[in-house]
């Protein structure tokens, strides 16, 4: 079997997993308030690519124990990085934001069903998000370390505090170092905190811990360069988004700042940094390699 046979097949199943994972760690639309928990689950099983979780487990494949521990917290922690991701994302798209109609092809949680709901279906995600990571089945050290590090990474000192940067920026002009700490914060934080769960799961070690690091911050900033690329060469259709919602909204972007050719070769030189951060690893590092070839080369 190809080495592309080999990626496929574990995304395919690795997707599935995180699937079936979420199925049972959301509450049953048939839990009260049922319009509620309809609505979450409308948010967080629409579809997407996934990438967050995929990286999780991926991540925890560097170790050799594949004790039910390790499993149990690796698809804790999936499922909770995926219902912050969901919340930020139905917050994100709501009128007082970005005011988006389209999200992974379906209408936007405000649209389906109405701004108030969506409000608390953001919120209700992200406090599900610490309740799963709390109660997995593993030890109470994996337990903390996982709370924190997603708690550290969603908050005001990175996603929302990017998104806050994202919005005091509409209309002005921002530095290439302005640009990179907004897409670190915003964006990158949780992509690293992903790969920090799956670390963590597998309990890890300190220098094992950095390298991942050093992957993570690289993959993170260009995962939202090619974003910016592809938010002006890609279809709404191919983003399941709005398309031009940058250039509509005035947004500074790696585009809009350095140029389109500048912004794809610089995605390229960070997925190769990613890639090469991995080497200690061996093939046991093979999922994160591809998944960085992935995330810069999706659209294409």
């Amino acid at each position: 079997m190809s080495s592309v046979d080999l990626f496929q097949e574990w995304l395919t199943s690795h997707s599935a997993r995180t699937e079936a994972a979420l199925d049972v760690l959301l509450d049953s639309a048939q839990t009260n308030p049922l319009r509620l928990h309809e609505a979450m689950r409308y948010a967080a099983q629409g579809g997407g690519k996934r990438i967050r979780p995929l990286l999780v487990y991926a991540a925890g494949q560097l170790s050799d124990d594949q004790s039910t521990s390790k499993k149990n917290a690796l698809d804790a922690a999936a499922v909770a990085i995926e219902c912050i991701h969901a919340y930020s994302l139905v917050h994100d798209d709501m009128p007082c934001m970005d005011d988006d109609d389209l999200r992974r092809g379906r209408p936007t949680v405000h649209k389906a069903y109405d701004e108030a709901t969506a409000l608390l279906v953001g919120d209700a995600l992200q406090t599900r998000a610490f309740e799963i990571l709390a109660n997995a089945n593993c030890g109470a050290d994996v337990r903390l370390a996982m709370i924190s590090a997603l708690a550290s990474a969603s908050g005001s000192r990175g996603m929302a505090g990017g998104q806050a940067i994202d919005l005091e920026s509409v209309g002005k002009k921002l530095d290439l170092a302005g640009l990179k700490q907004m897409h670190a914060m915003k964006t990158g934080a949780l992509l690293s905190c992903a790969v920090q769960l799956g670390g963590i799961a597998a309990q890890l070690n300190a220098t094992e811990m950095a390298r991942l690091q050093d992957y993570s911050q690289a993959l993170g900033l260009a995962f939202q360069i090619v974003d910016d690329v592809l938010d002006v060469t890609a279809d709404s259709q191919t983003l399941g988004k709005t398309a031009g919602k940058d250039a509509i909204n005035d947004k500074p972007t790696y585009v809009t700042l350095m140029g389109l050719d500048y912004a794809q070769k610089t995605a390229q030189e960070l997925q190769e940094t990613a890639i090469a951060s991995l080497d200690s690893f061996g093939s046991k590092a093979q999922a994160l390699k591809d998944l960085a070839f992935l995330v810069v080369n999706r659209g294409k």
